[in-house]
């Protein structure tokens, strides 16, 4: 959930700075609650806030928070599934495309975590695991086998 911030952040021209900003259209769960504590503070006592617009409010910091911490856990699975991954590949034969569009073929011997993408070791290249098209077992097929697409 976003909500339009720019109208606070906004620099005013001829406030003589020469840093620039940049304006985030998007409020953390402090600042939400920061502006919604001083609505309250600043309340009319006349005409006070509406209770479900209260808890609309409530309930959207409570959604926004849900949704963040179930897309940061889907990114730490995806992470975590891409190195299980690359770690089974190691003594499997793989084939790739290189940089000269050559299909390549080799035995994976070890896997690299530096990157934010695992790179397997074959000899003495390294090849990113999203870059692998095929997977067998020593000995296996260098390639998938041509299939006859009319038997269905």
């Amino acid at each position: 959930m976003s909500i339009d911030v720019s109208y606070i952040t906004d620099n005013t021209a001829g406030s003589g700075s020469s840093t620039t900003t940049t304006a985030s259209n998007e409020l953390d769960r402090q600042a939400f609650l920061n502006l919604f504590v001083a609505q309250l503070k600043y309340q009319d006592p006349s005409s006070p806030m509406d209770t479900s617009q209260m808890m609309a409010q409530t309930t959207q910091l409570s959604t926004m928070e849900s949704l963040e911490e179930m897309t940061a856990t889907a990114r730490e699975t995806f992470a975590l599934q891409m190195r299980m991954s690359a770690a089974d590949l190691v003594g499997k034969q793989v084939s790739w495309t290189d940089e000269d569009k050559t299909t390549q073929n080799g035995t994976v011997t070890g896997v690299s975590y530096s990157g934010s993408v695992p790179v397997v070791l074959v000899g003495d290249k390294q090849i990113s695991l999203n870059s692998v098209s095929f997977v067998a077992t020593p000995g296996g097929p260098t390639e998938l086998p041509a299939t006859d697409d009319s038997e269905s």
